[in-house]
């Protein structure tokens, strides 16, 4: 568990600690994956005043500085999740759009290994898993 606080997590990446930059990574501290909008939502609760174009701006500024991972699975705007630095992949239900977290596939990171890298070294994996959540399936089953 990590027990850094915001601030000190900006601090460390390089970039200047701003009252947008903590609430956006505090928004994304717990477990989840928002889109942009959803960001906005809740940093809105503690800073009323933020607009949406400067969530983005933040968004990308933490992400840029390997603080906040996006993804994109295909059909769905681009999520953000706070879960950095663990090559983890992600299950993504065909109906709901439910992303969930799912860890490294086999061993470690990169978890997979290319039948040709072509002359790449290869840090990183990003695997999507699509299908039923079971929530979904559960539905279907009725």
């Amino acid at each position: 568990m990590d027990t850094e606080t915001a601030p000190e997590r900006i601090r460390a990446a390089g970039l200047k600690v701003t009252a947008p930059r903590s609430a956006v990574l505090e928004a994304l501290s717990g477990p989840g994956h928002l889109d942009a909008e959803a960001v906005y939502e809740r940093v809105r609760q503690t800073l009323p005043t933020t607009s949406l174009q400067a969530v983005y701006g933040v968004l990308a500024a933490l992400t840029g500085a390997g603080l906040v991972r996006r993804i994109e699975p295909a059909g769905s705007s681009a999520l953000y999740e706070g879960r950095t630095g663990d090559n983890h992949h992600h299950l993504v239900c065909t109906r709901c759009h439910t992303v969930a977290d799912v860890d490294c596939v086999v061993g470690e990171p990169p978890c997979l290994e290319p039948s040709d890298a072509g002359g790449f070294a290869i840090h990183t994996a990003e695997v999507t898993f699509w299908g039923l959540c079971a929530d979904c399936r559960s539905e279907t089953a009725v």
